[in-house]
């Protein structure tokens, strides 16, 4: 069910994801689909995050600079080249009027995703790699914001050429040195 649900939402889109088509498209009973989630639209999340994950695991290699920029281009390249971008915004305009997609987005997708960044950067302020006081919260807002806030809300194109410049920037600041 999830196979075919994520099949339909990269390839037709958050409205191709009803109970009546994933039934016939998974071959399974629409009684099942409502017995196991709330709405289509948790079905639908539910399916984004099971096609996601293995898109958008989190490199531990010692250097954050090279883990956080390959990180967040897979991410870019989820969202621009295998096409979940729109399905990802559909999702969270959903959730703004889908208590159910808003709460499998924010429990099962979201804050996991967050604190795998967060536990990645903790490792590196452990390790010196980061300061000690660096606000990890904010930095993951910084990465991740933006790219939401490119692809939500102004619609900018969302390119791998901007992943370096968002780490460093993140990473080093926007002050003078010295």
């Amino acid at each position: 069910m999830l196979a075919a649900t994520g099949r339909l939402l990269l390839e037709e889109g958050l409205p191709a994801v009803t109970f009546d088509r994933v039934a016939r498209e998974a071959g399974s009973s629409k009684v099942t689909l409502y017995k196991w989630w709330p709405s289509p639209g948790a079905l639908a999340a539910e399916a984004y995050f099971t096609h996601s994950a293995p898109v958008l695991t989190f490199p531990d290699t010692g250097d954050i600079r090279a883990d956080l920029v390959a990180q967040l281009t897979a991410f870019v390249r989820w969202l621009t080249e295998d096409g979940a971008a729109g399905p990802v915004s559909q999702l969270v305009g959903a959730a703004q009027t889908d208590p159910h997609v808003a709460r499998a987005w924010a429990e099962r997708y979201a804050r996991p995703r967050r604190e795998l960044a967060r536990r990645r950067l903790r490792a590196a302020q452990e390790r010196g790699s980061l300061r000690a006081d660096a606000d990890l919260e904010v930095v993951v807002d910084q990465l991740w914001g933006a790219c939401y806030h490119r692809l939500l809300v102004l619609r900018e194109p969302l390119e791998e050429a901007l992943v370096p410049r968002l780490v460093d920037q993140a990473l080093y600041g926007a002050a003078r040195a010295g």
